[in-house]
């Protein structure tokens, strides 16, 4: 499924709709060139987690933000690792098999970690403010939640 956004605002809208249909143990794997939209897109699936009070920010420095919606959310930035073995020092592993939900930029770093079952998310920046979304679903369940977001409606 491809989305097409034209300002943040749409990427965040975008972003909230999936947040409001994941369950418990989700995985959403974020891949794309630095300012392709990953930090904004994952701005909007937490708030459509239900975290409401707090400013997100990406995890640059921190590398895991822990907020709190209907359920747990760990928000990864693996962009500053320079490999796995110092992915595997997170132990980024304990926090796939809960009942958080686990959203991670620059997922490509840790692809041989993920399990079999996850949503792929690749951005791209097609103009200054446009971009490309492509969810990849990795499993069944993440095929039914693609198709519970693809009619949804991006306000201008």
């Amino acid at each position: 499924m491809i989305f097409k956004t034209h300002n943040s605002l749409q990427t965040r809208q975008l972003g909230e709709k999936l947040g409001s249909v994941l369950p418990a143990g989700s995985i959403l794997a974020l891949v794309g060139e630095s300012g392709a939209g990953k930090t904004c897109l994952a701005q909007g699936i937490i708030k459509g987690l239900g975290v409401l009070d707090t400013y997100i920010t990406s995890p640059s420095y921190t590398l895991i933000n822990e907020y709190y919606g209907r359920y747990p959310v760990f928000h990864f930035d693996l962009y500053r690792l320079s490999g796995l073995p110092e992915v595997e020092e997170l132990g980024v592993e304990e926090y796939f098999f809960g009942q958080g939900i686990a959203i991670i930029e620059w997922a490509d770093k840790v692809r041989e970690l993920l399990p079999p079952h996850y949503m792929e998310i690749k951005l791209d920046k097609i103009e200054e403010t446009v971009r490309r979304i492509e969810l990849i679903p990795r499993g069944e369940n993440y095929r039914n939640l693609v198709n519970q977001i693809s009619h949804v409606d991006l306000a201008t």
